[in-house]
């Protein structure tokens, strides 16, 4: 048998931040990622960005629009390249009928938080999220000054 490597680092290929500043989080679910070849090759090379990426719901299925995978130029020579195409999202019967009752009765909306890997596999955790008011947004970097606040004067107590 062969030996393992040795850690390569973070399991993670790209995160969306601005997710969770734009959103409360409701409920979070793990989907697989239906992939071609080369878009793999660029997800090892960590040339991913969820930024504006949704997920749309149509169907009974679940598709993952707006994500940016940049092919490389080595990976994708004999293929057209299209790093904004649409992708379907691998779940379960009941886990889209619930994303899908959620996202018409109770106003919310389904974003991808992060794409990682999970074995060989990529992995895509979104999430039915509501929107945050201005306020909200507001609160929340005030808890993460105060937060950072805490810490400093934690540290500097520790040290003396």
């Amino acid at each position: 048998m062969s030996k393992k490597k040795p850690g390569t680092g973070s399991s993670t290929i790209a995160l969306n931040k601005k997710a969770k500043h734009e959103y409360h989080i409701e409920e979070r679910f793990e989907a697989g990622l239906a992939l071609l070849g080369w878009e793999v090759k660029s997800l090892r090379a960590g040339k991913c960005q969820l930024v504006d990426a949704y997920v749309l719901l149509k169907g009974g299925e679940a598709f993952l629009l707006g994500a940016h995978i940049t092919p490389l130029i080595a990976a994708s020579t004999h293929v057209i390249a299209d790093p904004t195409r649409t992708r379907k999202l691998l779940l379960h019967a009941k886990e889209i009928s619930k994303l899908i009752g959620a996202t018409q009765q109770q106003g919310h909306t389904c974003v991808p938080l992060a794409l990682y890997w999970k074995k060989n596999k990529v992995k895509c955790e979104i999430a039915m999220v509501k929107g945050k008011k201005q306020y909200d947004k507001r609160q929340t970097e005030k808890e993460r000054d105060w937060n950072r606040q805490k810490q400093r004067v934690l540290r500097e107590v520790n040290q003396s």
